[in-house]
């Protein structure tokens, strides 16, 4: 059962003797992530918020707002993660909010004439979801912790 729940939670584990970095430099690993040229931004997170620090995201073109709630254990090691999305509802009018480690992709093309003067389809919007948590795995694992995926308790 254990490696079920681990795949679907998205609980990753960082490489056999690895050394675990303190929690304040991990923690500053991951506030330096958001200074980079990532798509996301990370802060302190908000008491209302119950973590350490939060990941955020938010595509207008797409209407789409992703947060990475982060929690530090030290005594386990692990970082344990909620991961949630808002995005426009297929369905009906209004959004639709879900939780855990789910790819989220949106694209939006555009028509134009080619050189050889053909209409061609021309891509003008990307976002991928793994844009903003592969680079929070890996500075998780890299810092020599566990990325512990949450689902349902926080």
């Amino acid at each position: 059962m254990g490696r079920l729940r681990d795949k679907i939670t998205g609980t990753r584990y960082p490489e056999t003797g690895a050394v675990p970095v303190p929690v304040l430099e991990l923690r500053r690993a991951l506030l330096d992530l958001g200074r980079t040229d990532v798509p996301f931004r990370v802060r302190a997170a908000l008491p209302a918020e119950k973590a350490d620090l939060v990941a955020e995201c938010r595509v207008s073109e797409a209407s789409i707002r992703l947060r990475t709630r982060m929690r530090f254990d030290p005594h386990k090691r692990e970082v344990r993660v909620l991961e949630e999305r808002w995005e426009p509802s297929r369905e009906h009018a209004g959004t639709e909010y879900s939780r855990g480690p789910a790819v989220s992709v949106s694209r939006q093309w555009r028509y134009e004439k080619g050189p050889d003067g053909r209409r061609r389809k021309v891509e003008t919007f990307r976002f991928d979801s793994r844009d903003m948590r592969n680079p929070l795995v890996d500075a998780v694992l890299g810092a020599g912790w566990t990325w512990r995926g949450v689902l349902l308790r926080w």
